[in-house]
């Protein structure tokens, strides 16, 4: 049985799905027991923002990137400076991020790690808004090429 929606949940269902997105970061070389940066480029629509990963409000759904387990460990993040915006929602301004910025990732390749290629999955959660509505919050599946060397 098929789900009938209105013309505007249509139009809400489709807009959720490409609000933001990302650019396959570039493949990833790192040594067995070496440490490795690799940068997320994210490119958030024109007259929407997510909230930061520190958002102003505990309500507030934060931009979270993680990472599974794989050739490479997360150490870390660098996420961009947020943007202070004042929507009519809120009477305090939120901190946000809109279009085109990229979060950093700070890796540990395994001691052990076998040579080769391989591909290392994750998630990005975020919840986009625009000046009158917030869409529901939505994750990203992402992925990163990765060779690890002798």
């Amino acid at each position: 049985m098929a789900l009938a929606l209105s013309p505007s949940l249509r139009a809400q269902a489709f807009a959720q799905g490409n609000v933001l997105n990302y650019t396959p970061p570039r493949k990833v070389v790192a040594k067995a027991g070496a440490a490795v940066d690799s940068a997320l480029p994210l490119d958030l629509r024109p007259g929407y923002h997510v909230n930061s990963n520190q958002p102003s409000d505990d309500y507030l759904i934060p931009l979270r990137l993680t990472w599974n387990p794989g050739p490479l460990e997360a150490a870390g993040f660098s996420f961009p400076k947020p943007e202070m915006g004042k929507y009519s929602f809120s009477e305090k301004p939120l901190s946000v991020y809109t279009g085109e910025f990229q979060i950093v990732t700070h890796f540990k390749a395994a001691a052990n790690a076998e040579p080769g290629p391989k591909t290392l999955t994750g998630k990005l959660r975020y919840q986009a808004c625009n000046s009158s509505m917030c869409l529901p919050p939505k994750t990203l599946d992402v992925s990163l090429q990765v060779e690890i060397v002798k």
